[in-house]
């Protein structure tokens, strides 16, 4: 595992884009989503979308290089000077996907418009840099980032099992929630999980 002095966290507009790029990749499911699944917006598609539309999205979405911006949607981590991972976070409104996704609300009667609840809904490592608690370190910053911000709560969406395809496995494992002090909220199918932490 990284040692902490090792590990850097910032806002995403304190990175560059290249750094950000440089984390999602030029190939695979990370480089094709951009971290656009869940900022759709109505009546569009995913699979119709143009990577590169996606990835302009997600610049405008980061604010990278600008550090005197007040918004940004999520966290880049830096191994050693090297950008090697990113959390998408951000009030929950802010992830129109998640309004009509069944899996947060499942049992569940709440204001889905309340914008001081905070969510995670992407967490990964680079390729060559995963199973070193990356993930995890990033999931500690979301909760202070949140809570810095003013959230009054933040949840996550895990997958219960690890045996899942790189489509599902951006959201997370249960066990890396609940070592950063997350509760477990409901399971509304058998591979996801909600988590929450209130503060």
């Amino acid at each position: 595992m990284p040692e902490a002095s090792d590990l850097q966290i910032r806002p995403a507009n304190e990175a560059s884009w290249e750094d950000l790029q440089a984390v999602f990749g030029a190939r695979g499911q990370a480089a094709r989503c951009q971290c656009q699944r869940y900022k759709l917006r109505p009546r569009e598609a995913f699979a119709t979308q143009p990577v590169e539309e996606r990835a302009s999205r997600l610049r405008e979405q980061t604010d990278c290089g600008d550090p005197g911006s007040t918004t940004t949607s999520g966290l880049v981590a830096y191994l050693e000077g090297e950008p090697v991972g990113w959390c998408a976070v951000e009030p929950r409104p802010e992830f129109p996907g998640l309004r009509h996704s069944p899996v947060p609300w499942a049992g569940r009667d709440e204001d889905r418009g309340d914008a001081s609840v905070w969510a995670i809904t992407c967490v990964l490592a680079r390729a060559r840099f995963r199973k070193r608690g990356i993930s995890k370190a990033l999931i500690r910053a979301a909760v202070d980032h949140a809570r810095a911000r003013g959230a009054t709560a933040l949840e996550a969406y895990p997958m219960t099992t690890t045996a899942a395809i790189a489509e599902e496995i951006h959201v997370g494992t249960v066990g890396s929630y609940l070592e950063a002090g997350f509760t477990e909220v409901s399971r509304p199918t058998q591979r996801r999980a909600v988590v929450r932490l209130t503060f």
